[in-house]
């Protein structure tokens, strides 16, 4: 009988996970039926499978993966801080500078995009070279950059150093994505994606304390400051407490079947009929020292070509799934963070309102209160599929996580709408907290599920696709962000944001009617078609 996994079993000291399950021949479909040995969770073998190997991050023990799970979410959480944080003093940034509102907005929407094209060079660096040297050296860029801006006195060395940061931090693009799937089952990816994805939400509350710095004898270099001290502190956690999680599972298993067939040769040889045989047991490796695991340096993969990756990656816009990812991360970023971020700091501050501009960011309460409302459903769509594969005979479908976003899928855009319409009209301030506070209760299940069931469904080209999630998105919310404010300023509110991105917004939550009815269709095909053969599938 299969054992049940619960708790503090998997940390049994000299307690190897064991599982077989595995990957039926359509992608994001895992038979998980437990047989006598398995370790299980909820009658449910493990997937994917670990190496019998201490050093396997699928076998190390729990309060390890957490350890680096908070570590990457608080890095997320500094690097958007940083990215958004600044919204309160465009108005200021403006005057200062000499520009306007709208090239002071640039401030932001320039950095943003190289948040995500940074991952055309840190995924396949980290693939390269390892995860923990890359991470590290991501961290010193991001405080070499806020440092810069924090010191910076004209708009062009603001700017630059602006870049400078968000290029470091956009590692948290795809690295948090990638620890997941590298030291997490299956069973708990949904839950584990969603707390990182809280942890980059979360941010939405940086505009805040930015906001309330204004006033203070450093004014807006003060958030720098703050930020620039958490950042070094992050570094040092990091290196102390953040092994690298590159392994190559195959390697060990290849190296148990060449055992396994030496002791059959042996076996099978002719000998003595009174000769004993001897059975040589594998060879169990024994787990890293500490002081090993603070090498800075990882596992160098000479399979890795960077150039290979980078041209690749952008054939997956051609399959449906990592593309809903896209639109769904771009439009949540570009109609919602940045719309919001950008408008509510004008409005606020102009008749009827008349807030003071310490208070121009306390509209991300709004958001706040939306993500910690939605926080509770995190594990919602491992259950779901927990409880849907149980019901199919121990077989797992990637689309069986989906059906916890239908609530969502109308509740985002009606926050734009809300929000749109109160800023048409100078409706009440609270509309505003709603309206931000709608669509980020509903982008929340967007953000965390679609990801995961992108991840699910090509789990074995993680890599490659977050790479093109990672660039697209940032290109869409670019876009969509980059003329918010002449677009409303020339159109309206009412119906730049209620009309055209409520609309966006809704069409692209529509998709998740076809992934539900289609996707494993989808899937089926997508497995069979030219991509497949040219993402090593085939």
């Amino acid at each position: 009988m299969a054992s049940k996994l619960i708790g503090r079993s998997q940390n049994r000291k000299g307690h190897l996970v064991r599982s077989h399950a595995h990957e039926e021949d359509i992608p994001g479909t895992v038979n998980v039926q437990a047989i006598e040995g398995d370790d299980a969770y909820l009658g449910q073998a493990l997937f994917p499978v670990p190496a019998e190997d201490p050093n396997d991050p699928l076998q190390w023990p729990r309060y390890k993966k957490i350890t680096i799970l908070v570590t990457i979410c608080f890095y997320s959480f500094l690097g958007n801080a940083a990215l958004l944080g600044p919204g309160p003093y465009l108005t200021l940034w403006s005057e200062t500078f000499g520009t306007s509102t709208g090239d002071a907005s640039t401030l932001i929407s320039y950095p943003n995009l190289v948040y995500g094209f940074s991952s055309l060079v840190l995924v396949p660096l980290y693939l390269k070279i390892g995860r923990r040297p890359v991470m590290l050296g991501s961290l010193l860029a991001f405080i070499a950059g806020l440092a810069g801006c924090s010191r910076a006195n004209d708009f062009g060395g603001l700017m630059a150093w602006r870049i400078v940061h968000c290029f470091g931090a956009g590692i948290c693009e795809a690295l948090p994505v990638q620890l997941v799937t590298d030291i997490f089952f299956l069973h708990e990816r949904g839950k584990h994606i969603g707390y990182y994805t809280f942890g980059m939400c979360f941010a939405a509350m940086a505009p805040i304390p930015a906001a309330y710095m204004l006033p203070t004898k450093y004014s807006w270099r003060l958030f720098f400051y703050v930020l620039l001290a958490f950042a070094c502190a992050l570094f040092i956690f990091a290196f102390f407490f953040v092994e690298e999680t590159s392994y190559d599972r195959e390697a060990h298993r290849n190296t148990d079947l060449t055992l396994n067939r030496s002791d059959e040769t042996k076996s099978n040889s002719l000998e003595k009929p009174d000769e004993a045989i001897v059975e040589e047991a594998p060879v169990m490796p024994n787990r890293k020292t500490y002081l090993e695991t603070l090498r800075p340096w990882g596992r160098i993969d000479p399979e890795v070509h960077a150039f290979t990756l980078v041209w690749r990656c952008f054939t997956y816009y051609l399959i449906p799934q990592v593309l809903w990812v896209v639109t769904s991360f771009g439009t949540i970023i570009g109609l919602g963070a940045l719309a919001f971020n950008y408008v509510f700091p004008i409005k606020i501050t102009a008749p009827p309102y008349n807030w003071p501009a310490s208070s121009s960011g306390v509209q991300s309460l709004g958001s706040i209160i939306g993500f910690s409302l939605a926080l509770p459903f995190t594990s919602s769509s491992d259950r779901l599929a927990g409880y849907l594969t149980r019901k199919n005979n121990g077989i797992r479908e990637a689309e069986m996580r989906l059906g916890v976003m239908l609530p969502a899928m109308l509740i985002g855009p009606a926050g734009l709408v809300v929000y749109g319409l109160t800023a048409e009209f100078n409706l009440h301030w609270i509309g505003y907290f709603f309206g931000s506070g709608l669509a980020s209760f509903g982008g929340y299940f967007y953000y965390c599920f679609t990801l995961a069931y992108a991840v699910d469904s090509y789990n074995s080209n993680t890599s490659e696709m977050l790479i093109a999630i990672n660039v697209g998105k940032q290109a869409v919310s670019f876009g969509l962000g980059f003329g918010v404010l002449d677009w409303v300023m020339e159109y309206g509110y009412a119906t730049i944001i209620a009309g055209v991105f409520g609309g966006v917004f809704l069409a692209n939550n529509l998709m998740l009617i076809l992934f539900m009815l289609r996707g494993k269709q989808i899937r089926r095909f997508m497995s069979t078609s030219w991509l497949a053969k040219l993402h090593g599938r085939g």
